[in-house]
């Protein structure tokens, strides 16, 4: 169990921030390499060609490292939607052929596969949400009734982002080659703080923000591309991702061939002096933590947090059915009017999805946190 991190935080006292879902905090120690990274800027010339590879490299690296593959499988991106549509772009779909999604998917994993559909004649198959049961909603055994001999492509994420049901990839995963379709992974609600099994699941395309459950910035993100599409064509065409590009002088020289891997995916200015040192910072922490620890700790966190929830009335999905660090609060009569902007206004901070309160915490979160939101819930109620 990881003891409670919220001095790593810039975090008020007063502030109960259950949001992470939404989006994490920036870590200070992730602050001061982009106040770092700034000052560098405005004092270019102590920026040398190599610069634009060396600490690119060693962030692909520990992202790598973290989800258990090699740097070579790794993609920057700036967000999901244009991860997903690398996938989109390179996976045929034969005509009549289906692509499976689920019922209030992300958007982002969503609109590349209707573009794919419309251009190759395919159907989109919207997997729709499973009934309740008094454990919460089992998205799994929908999921495989859907998969059949039709099916090109799944495109799912890990746990569902309205209310963190959580889906099992590895059990998905065996039907999908059984009918040999392609997997597709949006997991930006879980990568960072939930383990994932790439061995077993091996997706073809994979794909996580980081400013999310990575702790890191906006606009950086990474795809993860399985070896049988690192052969595939990249959405832009850019100098970075080129053959030999490290030689400045030899750029006029223009290359046909990529660098190797997935490199050729990533994505233009990849470099992002900014942006770069603060994601880093962050896969630092999250490897110095380790997602096992992190989820085992959140686990409990969310636990506890659910069990007052069912004191008073509320409901949510048994922990075998969620995400370790997502918790999908619903209302029997409803969701009260006002409720955000209610518990706003006593410091405490989570987000409405569909039918459910999302309330995420994090290593940053303390037992007062949670007195805090139940004060405040128990004023609305």
């Amino acid at each position: 169990m990881i003891p409670n991190q919220r001095a790593l935080f810039d975090m008020p006292d007063d502030v109960a921030y259950l949001n992470c879902a939404y989006m994490s905090p920036l870590l200070k120690s992730a602050a001061k390499a982009g106040e770092q990274a700034i000052a560098q800027k405005r004092r270019p010339w102590g920026t040398f060609p190599e610069d634009f590879f060396t600490q690119s490299e060693q962030t692909r690296a520990l992202f790598a490292d973290i989800i258990g593959a090699d740097a070579d499988s790794i993609a920057f991106v700036p967000s999901a939607s244009y991860g997903i549509t690398i996938a989109a772009m390179n996976i045929p779909v034969g005509e009549g052929q289906e692509i499976l999604v689920l019922s209030e998917q992300f958007p982002s994993n969503i609109y590349p596969w209707e573009r794919a559909a419309q251009e190759q004649g395919a159907d989109i198959a919207t997997v729709s949400a499973p009934a309740m049961t008094p454990d919460g909603p089992d998205w799994t055994p929908a999921i495989l009734d859907a998969i059949s001999e039709r099916t090109d492509v799944i495109a799912l994420p890990h746990c569902h982002w309205t209310d963190g049901a959580l889906i099992d990839l590895v059990t998905i995963s065996k039907k999908a080659r059984k009918v040999g379709a392609a997997l597709v992974l949006d997991v930006s609600q879980s990568l960072g703080t939930m383990p994932l099994n790439l061995a077993k699941i091996n997706p073809d395309f994979m794909v996580a923000p980081t400013y999310k459950w990575l702790l890191g910035p906006y606009a950086m993100g990474f795809l993860y591309v399985a070896p049988r599409w690192r052969d595939g064509r990249p959405l832009e065409e850019n100098w970075l991702n080129r053959k030999g590009s490290e030689d400045f002088a030899g750029l006029v020289d223009y290359e046909d061939d990529y660098q190797p891997g997935a490199r050729r995916f990533d994505m233009g200015e990849r470099a992002n002096f900014q942006l770069m040192p603060m994601t880093k910072r962050a896969l630092e922490q999250i490897s110095e933590w380790r997602v096992d620890n992190i989820a085992a700790t959140l686990q409990t966190k969310t636990d506890a947090i659910a069990a007052r929830a069912q004191e008073m009335g509320l409901t949510v999905s048994a922990s075998h059915l969620r995400a370790p660090h997502f918790l999908g609060v619903r209302f029997p009569a409803g969701v009260p009017d006002g409720l955000l902007e209610a518990l706003a206004k006593e410091h405490v901070y989570v987000s409405l999805r569909g039918t459910s309160m999302r309330v995420t915490p994090h290593l940053y979160t303390t037992n007062d946190d949670v007195d805090q939101l139940f004060a405040a819930l128990k004023a609305v109620l």
